[in-house]
C-alpha cells in the first residue's frame, strides 16, 4: 500500500532554513521518480521539485537554487532542504511520486514563513 508521510514543517523567519522528511512505504525508490509538492494558502497545489532514481533532479522556477531535494532509497524517504525561504514559500509541503498518485496523498507538514 502507497503512503507518504511528510515531517519537518513549522515557523521560520524569512532567510532561514528547513529540513522536510518525507517517509514513503509501498514504493520502490530504484524505479520512481518522487518529487516535492505544496499547496499554498487557497491555492492549487504545484510541482517544486523532483529527484530521479538516478539522481537527477528538477526543480520549479519558484525555488531552484534554494531548495535541494535528497533521497535515502535505504530509508525509503526524500528530503526537501529549504534554505533562504521567503513568505511565499508558505504553504502544505506533500511528497509523491512524479507524476503523481492522486488516490495516495499524505497530510503533508505545515511551512509558514513569518518574521
Amino acid at each position: 500500500q502507497l503512503h507518504f508521510e511528510e515531517s519537518g514543517g513549522g515557523l521560520v523567519q524569512p532567510g532561514g532554513s528547513l529540513r522536510l522528511s518525507c517517509v514513503a512505504s509501498g514504493i520502490n525508490f530504484n524505479i520512481r521518480t518522487m518529487g516535492w509538492y505544496r499547496q499554498p494558502p487557497g491555492k492549487q497545489r504545484v510541482f517544486i521539485a523532483t529527484i530521479t532514481p538516478g539522481g537527477t533532479t528538477n526543480y520549479a522556477s519558484s525555488v531552484k537554487d534554494r531548495f535541494t531535494i535528497s533521497s535515502d532509497a535505504a530509508e525509503g524517504t526524500v528530503y526537501l532542504h529549504m534554505h533562504n525561504v521567503k513568505p511565499e514559500d508558505t504553504a502544505v509541503y506533500y511528497c509523491n511520486q512524479s507524476p503523481p498518485d492522486a488516490r495516495h496523498w499524505g497530510q503533508g507538514t505545515q511551512v509558514t514563513v513569518s518574521s
